[in-house]
């Protein structure tokens, strides 16, 4: 079996060869060490030049990563120990790097960084929130300025041009949302001259399981508000609080499903006055009843949510952060709302959006970091190509990790926490306590009150402090209260005589339903060789343990008359938590596995949409392509009139001449007489001569250049507005069209093809639309490009910042054939109206 691992273990033999060039590098330590400030300097302008005259990343490796190591010795009083230069080269090859707690990875970026960097293509270095990336930004940034590279900060506060400096520089910081924001916005300008980010080269993503599965779930999305009415969420919401479970509806803890039942059924139909909840005109109705009863009966205060200055702020299950600027959709958001007696926001209108899965997949090189990916390995290799290569510790970990303490009850788990925390506290042991939820958070926090031991609550309602509190959790007798992910990419460092009382003791107040996370929390004791505890305590009345079949379990405690102060140790159920919290990870892969499937139809169309907007802004002249249009309009409208396969009386010319004069013509340019006697080319080459013609005329009625620009405030403006119609009716599609599984037919191939016909028609719409506008508006002397719509970010994590409020655009209804409201005595289609 040995011969066979290490034949087959891939991780041995990786580290093999990681092992060869760190030593190589250490090998250039004392050479290094000897070169004056300038000299160290200097080196990165040689780099730069022997990278332009041919030599590839892989061959400045070793010198690089020696330079950096010796800058960060005299900039930062750091020295990248052996297993971070391996840790470092396996960044460098696009692969994750899983180091434990307190391994430093934040400086074995540095290396990786600084050698991509000297390609000049920019490098993104990717944190969870704003405080790490403006903390790395600034202590890094002394390193990489030292050695003569620029570093830029990327915020959501910046404005436009400042993110152009950011990006500019050779490494940025910032976060996913905001990457992907600007990219999404960047898609949105109307002048090529506004975007701020260069083609996507290499990003480091830090604590890279986070961002790129537990968010995966969540698109960006950037949105605009769309007018819906708010009574009907009342209404529903208030008949749902008079129906009794299990009469009136059912809920299945186990996949979080709540239908009415017929008697439920029965009682809305007679509430709402109607014959049958389930006739067609009765859809919008069902579903706000539906939402209604889910934000009801699935959603809790303080777990799900909570309410904060007059708005349901949703809790990242994973981090137990707020989630500002974030809603959940399909009307949950405002059913919520309504449950809870807050002002109801209106629905909002999809601009752009793409998964953080899509996003990253578009750089040319990924690579990331963390304490605990190797459970999502699959994931990472499958979706993202990376393999997750486990770097060593520098020192051995002496942690004792304990076996779980099962109780029967929650009112006895709680009541052993408290006990065990008292207990480590009279010895000046530093705790900290791991919650999934506020309210637990909170539960203990009173707990403790009332036994006197003070103590600091660390959870979404309380996150400004983050950093702060973390930094002290572990000093003498300190304890803290944490929701699973806080402070995560925060240093615990234990306080003077903490090591004598047995280190940094972690308690677990139940697991979470992924492997990984309750890892992370373990990982933040017993960093660096330091002495450590943690240990979970469970009950039979946890959530995990109900969703997965814990009643045999729950009935062999009682009958062994076990009563709340005994726990029980026992394998066989911290295995059957194992392949609970397994099979939650594999549902929750195909959750993403499936959103990616269904957003690379998006992906698809979104390239060839965005690849379009980027020629008509780069292009110097755009009529070609606008001819093409034209013409491609004009044979679409030939062949529905004047068909091949009819005969010559079946077809309908006049229609082809309305057309005409409708949309491309003046009146009476094209007769009857002049299509008569033709086959379908030739109408299509009589009417594109003609429209030639006028096209022809029209430009010699301006300058070139206005008429440039003309074609390209045209195209753009129809290109924005069939795309965002498009994602709205993508969006709706994708709601519906699991229902097809009924019908014997595969969604995900439904949607491919629909998809794919709804995209084609929004082609066709957006030449005709170009078409028209090209062909019949009057060109006004001070063009100017408009956005179709203001956009609004809407974040999945905000980590608490505001989201700032865009305005919103309302068109008024003017008739074509109305004045014109500026006054000038024209028609509104002749004035204001021509390309508006």
């Amino acid at each position: 079996m040995g011969i066979l691992d290490k034949v087959f273990d891939l991780n041995k033999r990786e580290l093999k060869r990681l092992d060869k060039l760190a030593v190589k590098i250490d090998a250039l330590a004392s050479e290094t060490e000897r070169l004056s400030e300038e000299q160290l300097r200097e080196k990165t302008a040689e780099f730069k030049a022997r990278y332009q005259q041919g030599e590839t990343l892989d061959d400045l490796l070793v010198e690089a990563f020696a330079v950096v190591r010796e800058g960060a010795r005299r900039v930062l009083g750091l020295y990248p120990y052996h297993v971070q230069l391996m840790g470092g080269i396996s960044l460098h090859e696009g692969n994750i790097s899983e180091m434990k707690t307190g391994e430093g990875k934040t400086l074995t970026a540095t290396m990786p960084v600084y050698l991509n960097a000297l390609s000049g293509k920019g490098v993104h270095v990717v944190t969870v929130n704003e405080y790490l990336a403006s903390r790395d930004a600034t202590e890094m940034g002394q390193l990489y300025e030292f050695l003569g590279l620029t570093v830029g900060l990327n915020l959501n506060s910046m404005e436009k041009d400042e993110k152009q400096v950011a990006y500019a520089a050779d490494i940025t910081y910032g976060t996913n949302n905001e990457f992907g924001f600007d990219y999404l916005r960047d898609n949105m300008v109307l002048y090529k001259e506004q975007k701020v980010q260069r083609p996507l080269f290499y990003a480091v993503i830090d604590e890279v399981d986070s961002i790129l599965i537990d968010e995966a779930r969540t698109p960006l999305i950037i949105s605009g508000s769309a007018q819906k009415s708010t009574v009907l969420y009342i209404q529903a919401n208030a008949f749902v609080r008079t129906l009794t479970k299990d009469i009136d509806y059912t809920y299945d803890e186990k996949t979080k499903a709540v239908m009415l039942t017929e008697e439920g059924i029965s009682k809305s139909e007679k509430a709402f006055g109607i014959e049958n909840l389930f006739d067609y005109s009765h859809v919008t109705l069902n579903h706000h009843i539906n939402q209604a009863l889910k934000a009801n009966v699935t959603m809790h205060l303080d777990v799900d949510y909570v309410v904060q200055d007059g708005e349901i702020v949703i809790v990242d299950q994973f981090t137990g952060r707020l989630m500002k600027g974030r809603r959940y959709s399909e009307g949950l958001h405002q059913a919520i709302e309504a449950k809870e007696g807050v002002e109801i926001q209106n629905e909002s209108q999809t601009m752009a959006t793409i998964t953080f899965q899509n996003y990253f997949r578009m750089y040319e090189k990924l690579a990331g970091m963390t304490g605990t990916a190797k459970t999502e390995e699959e994931e990472f290799r499958n979706i993202y190509n990376m393999n997750v290569i486990v770097i060593p510790t520098n020192r051995p970990i002496v942690r004792d990790d304990r076996a779980d303490l099962i109780y029967a009850s929650m009112e006895g788990k709680f009541n052993a926490v408290v006990e065990d925390i008292a207990e480590r506290h009279k010895n000046g042991q530093p705790i900290l306590v791991g919650t999934v939820a506020i309210e637990t958070s909170e539960l203990i926090s009173r707990m403790l009150i009332k036994r006197g031991i003070r103590h600091n609550v660390l959870n979404a309602k309380n996150h400004a402090r983050e950093a702060e509190i973390i930094a002290e959790a572990g000093q003498t007798g300190s304890v803290t209260i944490a929701t699973n992910m806080a402070g995560r990419g925060t240093d615990i460092k234990l306080g003077e005589g903490v090591k004598e009382v047995g280190g940094l003791a972690v308690i677990g107040t139940e697991r979470h339903e992924s492997r990984r996370i309750d890892n992370q929390l373990r990982g933040r004791s017993g960093r660096q060789g330091d002495p450590g505890i943690t240990q979970f305590y469970l009950s039979m009345e946890d959530e995990l343990m109900r969703r997965f079949g814990s009643d045999n379990m729950k009935t062999m405690m009682e009958r062994l008359g076990m009563d709340d102060s005994q726990p029980i140790q026992s394998k066989m159920v911290s295995r059957a938590v194992e392949s609970a919290q397994k099979r939650v990870e594999g549902n929750n892969f195909d959750a993403r596995k499936q959103l990616l499937q269904y957003d690379d139809v998006l992906r698809q169309q979104r390239e060839i949409i965005y690849k379009q907007r980027d020629e008509v802004m780069e292009s110097e002249n755009l009529r070609e392509i606008v001819q093409s249009m034209i013409l491609r309009s004009i044979e679409r409208n030939v062949a529905a009139h004047a068909s091949r396969h009819e005969d010559e009386e079946e077809w309908n010319l006049q229609g082809v001449v309305d057309y005409c004069n409708a949309n491309l013509l003046h009146e009476g340019d094209i007769t009857l007489d002049d299509l008569k006697g033709k086959d379908p080319d030739d109408i299509v080459e009589t009417i594109y001569a003609k429209v030639r013609e006028r096209y022809e005329e029209k430009e010699q009625l301006l300058y070139p250049e206005q008429m440039r620009e003309f074609e390209k405030v045209v195209t753009l403006r129809a290109v924005d507005s069939h795309w965002i119609d498009h994602i709205d009716a993508m969006d709706q599609l994708r709601q519906g069209i699991h229902l097809r599984a009924y019908g014997q037919t595969d969604p995900l191939r439904e949607y491919q093809h629909e998809g794919f016909a709804m995209f084609e028609a929004m082609i066709q719409s957006i030449e005709e639309e170009t078409a028209l506008y090209i062909m019949k508006a009057e060109i006004r002397n001070n063009l100017e490009r408009q956005e179709v719509a203001k956009g609004q970010a809407v974040n999945p994590k905000e980590d608490g910042e505001n989201v700032k409020k865009k305005p919103k655009v309302n068109k008024e209804n003017i008739g074509r054939n109305d004045p014109c409201p500026c006054g000038s005595g024209k028609k509104y289609k002749n004035c204001h109206g021509a390309i508006s």
